[in-house]
């Protein structure tokens, strides 16, 4: 069985599983004969790698905020025209930990300087327009998303605002999702990793059916 593309995308907070959930699900579709593209944001190219560790990069505190939305939609360019799209066109299902929605709810809500219309047309510029046909929100409360991403090393620069910001962030994703309810699907990422996990291949492997 061949999928029809589709373009499938994870948001939430920091330290909310999004990173393990997508890999695992790529797994699990493979085994149901799904053809998959899995990426990430930042990076997900040679090219995005590199704007990536600049973006996170600890020493790099100096960063404006507007440096930061222009390297993400950099990176984001160049993911969504080497690897999504031509993935999409061959009909492949592509999951990405995260996409444009970050960039609304990281540097629109959470830092409050800009507006979600000042920023979306930069997005639409860097995307094409390409919209997900699904999003799954991982909801997760801040203080526990934040305290895993601490046991488990790699701090970055983005983990390291205060905890004020990312509950902005936190409730910037749940408007957007509240906004949008046929695009996005809200999931509990408080429970357990395996009941996480399940959910999230119901919902996905239903939307395939209806797309079938």
């Amino acid at each position: 069985m061949k999928a029809k593309g589709q373009f499938i995308t994870f948001e939430g907070p920091e330290g909310s599983g999004k990173t393990t959930h997508v890999a695992a699900l790529a797994e699990y579709l493979k085994t149901c004969n799904y053809e998959i593209t899995a990426t990430r944001e930042p990076g997900g190219t040679s090219i995005g790698d590199e704007i990536r560790k600049v973006l996170m990069g600890l020493e790099n505190t100096d960063m404006r905020p507007r440096t930061e939305i222009l390297l993400f939609q950099a990176s984001r360019a160049q993911l969504v025209e080497q690897v999504i799209l031509p993935s999409l066109a061959n009909g492949k299902i592509v999951l990405s930990d995260r996409y444009a929605d970050s960039t609304l709810a990281y540097q629109g809500y959470g830092y409050q300087q800009f507006t979600i219309r000042e920023l979306k047309p930069l997005i639409a510029f860097a995307t094409s327009g390409l919209v997900p046909d699904l999003t799954l929100l991982l909801d997760v409360d801040i203080h526990t998303g934040l305290e895993w991403r601490k046991s488990q090393g790699g701090w970055t620069r983005m983990d390291a605002y205060d905890y004020n910001f990312h509950e902005r962030v936190r409730q910037g994703f749940l408007e957007m999702a509240a906004a949008d309810p046929d695009r996005w699907v809200i999931i509990d990422a408080n429970q357990s990793w395996d009941t996480v996990q399940d959910k999230i291949r119901q919902v996905v492997i239903s939307r395939q059916e209806v797309h079938r």
